[in-house]
């Protein structure tokens, strides 16, 4: 079975003796997972594809061969505003109840972002396997949370484990574009996945250093919120010859020298405080102590300063607006007669998107220009830091990596947490993968993660879900 589970593969690269690869991994539970894994990565679910309602239905099927009643899996039509297709699928494991507990929601997703065969070195929808890696589109994002989630129901339906809550897997359509298919999951079919709190299969995860040693675990308990503006400058233009003493792309250069220089103020919550005082102990030199003395002084204006300049640290500690795209005039012999620039804000939790709007009216400072803000700007709330969560992650951590130091998060990028938050259900990423930086190709070429990754998440899930719904409250999975 193993060398037929490597055959399934197709171009299959002979890896180092030292690597993992897939023919290593010979228990049912972690052939299955590698089976649906390479069918969903199969499948092609990016926008304009339709192909998100065939992959529930898949997996639909997946669940009620694996012993789950027809009753409690739900593949649930969902029509994006463009009018495609996609899908939602919710699948309950019921328990007991003798914790007398609400639910645990699961999350993940089904879509991906698209990839073009002419950009990648393999075709991104055939799973491949090479070098101890496996390779292709969503094998990270998030095909790898899916499969996870999925192969671990069906392990523990299959080791006749009951947990004491109903556990609840929701997947999405279209996180990846819109995310109103999880909002309908959580408003709509409420009924369905009301839960007591959301684990995400699509956040958090572990950093290993470029040795492959494992040096963190982050949960992500928070989000910032995303919001976009155009600020647009009017002029009745003319002719190039015949300059006027005001001019709409000039006026906009000036109001991005102002934005340039603003920095909105520091702010802290549980979240960042503990991640900024964690990260002291594992960042060297200036940065390290600037964290520290910023998690026990807010005001501290020289470690701010610090911050301010790492791009990857500036995130956690402020309300960011950055310009990222400029549009302007209309013909090249005529004076503009207006010019646009994008602002995309990622808007620290707590901080009202108007409020945002009204600091960069401030800060322009420009008689005439109108600010538009462009989509909606949810917000989403920090989740409290939750110790029976934080516990039963410590405990899948180090059940494969111990000692390593589990830390909340703050993400400056946006999941579908961030609708399940808004929704009020507190929302924690806490999925399986450890990666170096080095192989972080989410969204990009030739996507991957390391073999071993897939199985180790089956483990960390598996102690999870058992800590967290075990009837004695520990693992009760045999």
């Amino acid at each position: 079975m193993a060398v037929a589970g490597a055959a399934l593969l197709g171009t299959l690269a002979a890896p180092a003796s030292a690597q993992p690869s897939a023919a290593s991994y010979t228990q049912p539970y972690q052939r299955k997972a590698f089976e649906i894994y390479r069918t969903i990565v199969g499948m092609r679910t990016a926008e304009g594809q339709a192909m998100v309602p065939a992959m529930a239905d898949y997996l639909a099927g997946q669940f009620r061969a694996g012993g789950f009643p027809a009753t409690d899996v739900h593949v649930l039509p969902f029509t994006v505003p463009s009018g495609e297709k996609t899908a939602g699928l919710v699948v309950r494991y019921r328990g007991d109840g003798s914790s007398g507990k609400k639910p645990i929601l699961l999350l993940a997703h089904m879509d991906v972002v698209d990839a073009r065969r002419e950009d990648w070195t393999r075709d991104p929808f055939v799973l491949q396997e090479e070098r101890g890696y496996f390779f292709g589109r969503g094998s990270a994002d998030d095909k790898f949370g899916v499969s996870s989630l999925t192969a671990t129901f069906l392990r523990l339906k299959a080791e006749g484990f009951v947990p004491s809550r109903d556990l609840v897997i929701a997947l999405s359509g279209d996180e990846e574009t819109g995310m109103l298919s999880v909002r309908d999951l959580v408003t709509t079919h409420r009924a369905l996945t009301d839960a007591e709190f959301a684990l995400n299969d699509d956040g958090g995860g572990g950093k290993l250093d470029e040795t492959g040693t494992p040096v963190a675990y982050f949960v992500q308990s928070a989000e910032k919120t995303y919001a976009t503006f155009e600020l647009t400058v009017t002029n009745p233009g003319g002719h190039s010859s015949t300059p006027r003493t005001d001019s709409a792309i000039f006026d906009l250069a000036n109001v991005l020298k102002r934005l340039e220089a603003y920095r909105f103020p520091v702010a802290v919550n549980d979240t960042t405080r503990a991640y900024l005082r964690e990260m002291e102990r594992l960042t060297p030199g200036p940065e390290g102590e600037a964290m520290g003395r910023l998690a026990a002084d807010p005001a501290d204006q020289a470690a701010a300063d610090e911050l301010w300049r790492r791009p990857e640290a500036v995130g956690i500690t402020r309300t960011t607006c950055v310009p990222t795209m400029l549009r302007a005039g209309h013909a090249e012999n005529a004076l503009p007669q207006s010019a646009t620039v994008t602002v995309n804000c990622r808007i620290f939790p707590g901080e009202a998107v108007d409020a945002v709007k009204a600091t960069l009216e401030r800060v322009a400072n420009l008689r005439g220009l109108t600010i538009t803000q462009v989509g909606e700007g949810l917000p989403s709330p920090a989740s409290p830091l939750r110790e029976d969560v934080i516990a039963a992650v410590a405990a899948a951590v180090h059940a494969r990596y111990p000692g390593v130091p589990v830390i909340p998060y703050m993400a400056p990028y946006a999941t579908d947490g961030r609708e399940v938050r808004s929704a009020g259900i507190p929302t924690y990423g806490v999925m399986g993968l450890f990666m170096k930086d080095s192989d972080q190709f989410s969204h990009g070429r030739d996507e991957r993660v390391p073999v071993e990754q897939l199985f180790g998440a089956l483990e960390h899930w598996k102690v999870l879900l058992t800590n967290l719904a075990g009837r004695s409250g520990v693992s009760a999975a045999r």
